[in-house]
């Protein structure tokens, strides 16, 4: 990209506030683009690269709300849910941020090289501590998830497997006490065993953009968001209606597949919906079948 590579040390002052009060805050960042302003709020959206098309959807789901809300998204511009998150910021003309793992004179995915234009053309910014020349290497990809996570109020998780860097994000927001909000999803599906690990260790479980702003204390700027926008946002609270009686007119234990098979919803939303209620222990579940606490 020719854009001139513009920087800014640890003690100055628009060096952005939250990340110089992290244990490890680099000593200067390199940013095409723009930074945070000191008075933006911002939310970390990460995942895995091998994202389902529901996580995708999701995060793309999301990020736009945020962005509705005047809170801008970061991530790490990698593809799946990183990339996912960026665009639907983008989608909603809001501010995105991408943390590089590498010198800026080089975006990292090249397949994302249009993607970071249109983040530097929204007003957002690509950022990176490391100087021009410097390659991507493994190791430097776990450290500038602190980055990530270190700019942000919060960090939010769609579908991290077991090993994943997404693990790593979530425990330096921890670190740095940062709140860390997890998606549910199928219990079975291997992107999902990292993120109930985090639920189960003390992250907050969220169904939607509601529950988020709730946790962290922010009034909604609007009443309602629009189906277009966020096809199951509104309707999640319905979604647990139907699925609860579902399994309440059943005359016995029933299975996911005969829920999906009754209700006609897509069988990612009824997983997703059936872990949720299954954590907040509204309903029970034993050999794959569910039943609803009584």
């Amino acid at each position: 990209m020719k854009l001139a590579i513009k920087t800014v040390q640890l003690k100055e002052r628009d060096f952005p506030i939250f990340l110089s009060e992290i244990p490890d805050p680099p000593k200067i960042l390199y940013y095409l683009g723009n930074l945070p302003k000191k008075d933006e709020k911002l939310i970390a959206i990460v995942g895995t690269r091998k994202a389902t098309h529901e996580g995708r959807t999701l995060a793309k789901q999301i990020a736009s709300e945020l962005t509705r809300q005047k809170i801008s998204v970061v991530s790490g511009l990698a593809l799946g849910i990183d990339a996912a998150a960026h665009e639907g910021a983008l989608t909603n003309n809001g501010k995105t941020y991408a943390v590089l793992a590498n010198g800026l004179d080089t975006i990292y995915p090249y397949q994302h090289e249009q993607l970071a234009r249109k983040i530097i053309d929204s007003g957002g910014g690509i950022i990176s501590e490391y100087k021009v020349g410097t390659p991507a290497y493994p190791n430097q990809f776990l450290e500038r998830n602190r980055i990530v996570s270190g700019l942000c109020i919060a960090t939010i998780i769609i579908e991290a497997p077991i090993h994943s860097g997404t693990l790593v994000t979530a425990k330096y927001a921890s670190e740095q006490g940062r709140e860390v909000f997890v998606f549910p999803g199928n219990s079975n599906h291997p992107n999902f065993k990292g993120s109930h690990m985090l639920i189960r260790n003390g992250a907050r479980l969220v169904a939607n953009i509601n529950d988020i702003l709730e946790d962290l204390s922010l009034e909604p700027l609007e009443e309602h968001f629009s189906d277009a926008d966020l096809e199951t946002n509104n309707s999640d609270d319905s979604i647990k209606n139907v699925i609860i009686k579902t399994i309440q007119k059943s005359k016995k234990p029933i299975s996911a597949h005969e829920i999906v098979e009754i209700t006609k919803l897509k069988p990612d939303v009824i997983h997703q919906q059936l872990t949720f209620l299954t954590l907040n222990g509204t309903i029970d579940e034993k050999q794959g079948k569910f039943t609803v606490k009584k």
